[in-house]
């Protein structure tokens, strides 16, 4: 009895199935189809039965069908087939991928009479996977160093110079205004460096007044002030033979300023409340937004403890100054974003992109990474286009351009050209780096930060003639 009403309720059940079931008989002809195979395939049953599953153009059968005898003879040779993955053709030409499972049906005496087949739409999971992988190609990137997005001539003189800086014990400083990237190069410096094995430890010295500042970096002792109630390290010594980042160098208080200068000359911190030296051998990094001679000369800053802070200096252009490089962190954040936001926009539009070409960017690269954040969540269609960018971006007048929060003597800088084809962009980037090596193969791939061979691909793909460079 209780067969009897499961097969009377199994259509019932097997329409119930999201997943596709589809029922061929030995010859490959289609007998009967499920709701949730209609769904995915795009055929109704009516379309659908009575023609062979070839229909369906997967291309997991193509190399099983080699047998006169059978239509699908892999499968009615091993019986079944687990979890394999494969495209088919819907109705309306497009392909969707799927994972399938199949298995041969016999009578009750044991003779093959068909195969029975269930399809999973796997096609967000193929288009998730897709995304990781490309987001990590745009990780490893010929155009970024350390994290750092930059083919331009400038940038590349920035990525130069962290390399030679990373190897010097001397304190380094990076100026370059808010939002530029001075804490990716700080970080970039300590990656490249010996110290990379060592602790790498960042302060603000801008977010803590000065009692705290001067506990947070050289520590105090048990009841040394209210709320001391243990000895505590500093950031200094917790860094050990690694490297400290001190952003926001221009704001410390001239007492602390004194402090740190011994810190500099004789390599020893002494905690709040005790007057024991404690040796260290910590390389500082320090940034700032500010010019620091005007602080000099407002003394704001000691005129000695800023020639000991400004040995190595290294100046971040303003994105601004480097326009060339904005398609390149575009396509980075963009990729970014839409991993992340797993909405499904294709790219962005051209007439966005000239907007984002000429905007003078007073927030620099934070700026741009917090308009595409905007854009993800205004854009309801398939590209960003202008009226999803902010609204400032779209109404800024081209003349009126922010002014410099700090300078370099001598030092004026101009606009790269900026074209906006990635792969002229690249292109540019190798005849720079081949110039400057004098055709050197081996010395353009250590300035670009990229393999020998890689560089041989692009000479090739870019049809450069060496004997030009």
């Amino acid at each position: 009895m209780f067969e009897k009403e499961l097969n009377r309720y199994w259509k019932t059940v097997v329409d119930t199935i999201q997943d596709g079931v589809m029922i061929v008989d030995t010859g490959g002809t289609i007998i009967s189809v499920n709701k949730g195979f209609e769904s995915i395939t795009g055929y109704k049953k009516d379309e659908i039965v009575g023609k062979p599953c070839s229909t369906l153009n997967c291309n997991s059968c193509e190399v099983a069908r080699d047998c006169e005898t059978c239509h699908w003879c892999l499968l009615f040779k091993k019986g079944s087939l687990k979890k394999q993955e494969c495209v088919f053709m819907r109705k309306d030409g497009t392909y969707l991928h799927i994972l399938k499972n199949a298995s041969v049906l016999k009578n009750d005496k044991g003779k093959v009479t068909g195969a029975v087949e269930t399809i999973t739409d796997i096609s967000d999971l193929i288009d998730k996977e897709t995304l990781i992988e490309t987001f990590r190609r745009e990780l490893a990137a010929e155009d970024r160093f350390h994290g750092i997005i930059g083919a331009s001539s400038t940038m590349q003189k920035v990525f130069d110079l962290i390399s030679n800086a990373a190897h010097s014990d001397a304190p380094v400083i990076i100026y370059g205004e808010s939002g530029t990237g001075k804490e990716l190069v700080a970080k970039a410096i300590h990656e490249t460096g010996s110290r990379k094995a060592k602790p790498y430890i960042k302060v603000n010295c801008a977010t803590l007044n000065e009692s705290l500042l001067e506990s947070e970096l050289f520590g105090h002792v048990k009841g040394s002030f209210t709320g001391a109630h243990k000895d505590r390290q500093g950031r200094f010594e917790a860094a050990g033979d690694g490297d400290i980042f001190l952003d926001e160098i221009g704001d410390l208080p001239l007492s602390t300023q004194v402090k740190l200068l011994r810190v500099l000359e004789e390599k020893v911190v002494e905690r709040v409340g005790d007057n024991r030296p404690v040796k260290i051998n910590t390389r500082i990094i320090s940034a700032t937004n500010k010019d620091l001679n005007s602080l000099v000369e407002q003394g704001a800053l000691r005129e000695d403890f800023y020639y000991r802070i400004n040995v190595i200096p290294i100046f971040i252009p303003p994105l601004r100054e480097r326009t060339g490089d904005i398609p390149l962190l575009a396509e980075s954040f963009f990729r970014r974003i839409q991993l992340k936001s797993g909405k499904d926009i294709q790219g962005i539009s051209k007439q966005a992109l000239n907007f984002l070409m000429q905007y003078l960017w007073p927030g620099n690269v934070r700026e741009l990474k917090s308009a595409f954040e905007y854009a993800f969540v205004s854009c309801k269609n398939m590209m960003i286009s202008p009226e999803d960018l902010p609204p400032n971006i779209t109404g800024q007048d081209k003349q009126d351009k922010p002014e410099r929060t700090y300078t370099k003597p001598g030092y004026i800088s101009k606009p790269d050209d900026h074209p906006q084809d990635l792969n002229e962009i690249k292109k540019r980037r190798l005849m720079d780096a081949l110039t400057r090596s004098k055709g050197n193969k081996s010395e353009a791939a250590r300035i670009l930060g990229i393999s020998r061979t890689s560089v041989w691909s692009q000479v090739k793909r870019f049809k450069i003639d060496l004997s030009e460079t």
